[in-house]
């Protein structure tokens, strides 16, 4: 009998919806070619099962349990032997391994999947875009975009349309960020959020979770404060129609920055400490400003620039994409 659909399963370890994002465009275009959505092993942080939700390339989405002090479900032996048996009870014909690790290439093996497509072993260091779509392309024989595309249920949008007040530009602000480095100073976007507000009447939509409730409650006991609006108790699922109706982001490089890239809306990324060439150059939609005395070439891990990024650069460009 000859099977007519193939059944695909990408493999993505990485962590954070950042990546999750990024890595669209190339789980797409495998599930185009072999005309079937394709199910993806990833990390529950990476947030799939609400940033894909209404995407219909994805079939299943399963969880990759490890964790960095080796306690997940699929850590150390016993973890793998689970994993290779959950794989194996899906009856895979292929597999795109977005990683280097021989871990995931054996237990595919042992898993029973014939057709195994993964990067070379044992590299250690990558851009994570210019990686996925050289491999990508290798392995489809085709050219992919390196722009994402994030699906979301058309009602929820329009109905978030007919509630915003035109009277108004609506700005998401990314305060968040994978550490302290990677932030601006709060008082920073307070003051921008303010001084955009004199100028072009504006709401702001605060995209952070519970873990900055700090800067969140900074945000909200500050003279602004009547113009935000917090996405603090709201699943991430539910923050998408909203960000898809802002005329702007402004933020640092955070998973909020690649969701909204993701969503079509124009973007203002503060680069700081994290590369430029691999998390700001992939989306039309990112504009990008980094430390005084830096470059996009040479900002990077570890660049520290925090102190460094201009106030009046911030502004003057956030004037220019909203008008």
């Amino acid at each position: 009998l000859i099977k007519l659909k193939m059944k695909v399963l990408v493999i993505q370890p990485k962590i954070g919806m950042g990546d999750m994002v990024i890595y669209l465009p190339y789980i797409h275009a495998i599930s185009k070619k072999y005309r079937t959505p394709v199910s993806i092993l990833v990390k529950e942080n990476s947030r799939a099962n609400q940033l894909l939700a209404e995407d219909r390339h994805i079939d299943e989405i399963m969880l990759l349990d490890r964790s960095k002090n080796n306690t997940g479900s699929h850590d150390g032996l016993s973890g793998f032997i689970k994993l290779c048996k959950e794989i194996k009870l899906k009856n895979f014909d292929k597999v795109f391994i977005y990683n280097s690790s021989l871990r995931y290439f054996l237990i595919s093996k042992l898993a029973g999947i014939k057709s195994v497509s993964q990067y070379p072993l044992f590299r250690k260091k990558d851009n994570i875009v210019t990686s996925a779509k050289i491999f990508t392309e290798n392995e489809l024989d085709l050219i992919v975009s390196t722009q994402p595309e994030l699906n979301i249920n058309q009602e929820s949008f329009d109905k978030v349309n007919q509630n915003l007040s035109r009277e108004f530009k609506h700005v998401c602000i990314g305060i968040s960020a994978s550490g302290v480095t990677k932030r601006w100073a709060i008082e920073n976007f307070i003051g921008l959020c303010t001084k955009i507000n004199e100028r072009i009447p504006s709401k702001f939509y605060l995209a952070a979770g519970n873990n900055d409730k700090d800067l969140i409650d900074k945000f909200l006991s500050s003279e602004i404060s009547k113009n935000c609006i917090s996405f603090q108790d709201l699943k991430i699922k539910e923050t998408m129609p909203i960000i898809k109706n802002c005329d702007l982001y402004i933020g640092n490089d955070t998973g909020w920055l690649h969701i909204s890239s993701a969503l079509g809306i124009k973007c203002l990324a503060l680069f700081m400490d994290s590369p430029v060439q691999a998390y700001g150059k992939y989306s039309k939609n990112i504009n990008i400003i980094v430390p005084e005395g830096e470059t996009e070439e040479t900002t990077t891990h570890d660049t520290l620039g925090a102190d460094k990024i201009s106030f009046e650069k911030v502004f003057k460009k956030s004037i220019a994409l909203l008008n």
